[in-house]
């Protein structure tokens, strides 16, 4: 990330007017908003892992990278040559990595949350690798959300375009933004692309229960409860700004099980120029390497 790539950024998030499909939410404080998430370093935040599949718990490691980059809507890709057509976006990689027995699981999803303005993700991409095969889903937001699917398992590789709707993958990056605008109360939710992709769910909204509460020491709980899937979500963050995620609960409340990631380390870094063996360090720093 070079110092053009900062400078266009910035002006993006203080000049530019917003590319959304409505009024969307916005930083609280715009100065404070681009002095840390403008400084040209990802925020990334490790997180030991307990994750349930087939009936247990299965131990592993987490990973939310947070970074701000221009997103052009024409290629519907990272913008490698900024201009002023292009949105400033809050960009999440979430990856989940465990074991089930012999065979390993590895899980992510991106998405694309415009900073100034957003209401959807411009694309959400979710992938999930483990030995029996692969997955892959993405969503383009257009007039429509529109939908592909191309899986190993038959029968499931559809392409589809659905009615609008909030989206689960979207409130990480909506705390991080401004956590006083997240929505509350009844509305209808599209569950995160990972969970529905490993309990096999229909691609839709789902009726849900969302709320707010100041849990003590700093910190607020977002509580998303889904009554027809019987599941719950529950986000612990940091209530003053940036507003890091601390940990979050995934619980099924038909079995009683729970995935739980709580947090290991958050270090700012420059990653993707961090890629020769002597920066392996930092992945053990990040306890990611034991």
């Amino acid at each position: 990330m070079n110092f053009i790539h900062i400078l266009l950024s910035t002006l993006f998030l203080m000049c530019a007017s917003p590319i959304t499909d409505g009024d969307g939410i916005k930083p609280k404080n715009k100065k404070q908003f681009a002095d840390y998430w403008y400084a040209g370093e990802a925020e990334i935040t490790s997180f030991n892992l307990k994750q349930d599949r087939y009936g247990e718990i299965h131990e592993g490691t987490a990973v939310l990278v947070f970074v701000t980059e221009p997103f052009s809507k024409s290629s519907n890709t990272k913008a490698d040559r900024p201009t002023s057509k292009d949105v400033s976006v809050m960009k999440l990689n979430y990856t989940k990595k465990f074991n089930t027995g012999v065979y390993p699981y590895s899980l992510m999803n991106s998405t694309f949350f415009p900073v100034e303005g957003g209401e959807h993700s411009l694309k959400i991409s979710s992938s999930s690798q483990e030995w029996c095969g692969h997955t892959y889903m993405e969503m383009t937001n257009k007039r429509n959300f529109d939908i592909s699917i191309h899986s190993y398992f038959e029968g499931q590789s559809t392409k589809e375009s659905i009615d609008k709707n909030l989206l689960e993958d979207d409130l990480f990056s909506m705390i991080r933004i401004n956590p006083d605008a997240l929505p509350v109360g009844n509305q209808q939710v599209i569950p995160s692309f990972l969970y529905m992709r490993l309990v096999h769910a229909e691609t839709k909204a789902y009726q849900a229960n969302m709320s707010v509460a100041d849990v003590g020491n700093g910190m607020n709980a977002y509580t998303i409860n889904y009554p027809g899937l019987n599941r719950e979500l529950v986000i612990n963050f940091e209530s003053a700004f940036p507003h890091r995620i601390d940990s979050w609960e995934e619980k099924d409340l038909s079995s009683g099980r729970t995935t739980v990631a709580t947090k290991m380390k958050t270090i700012n870094s420059n990653y993707w120029s961090r890629h020769s063996n002597k920066d392996l360090a930092l992945r053990k720093e990040l306890g990611l390497d034991k």
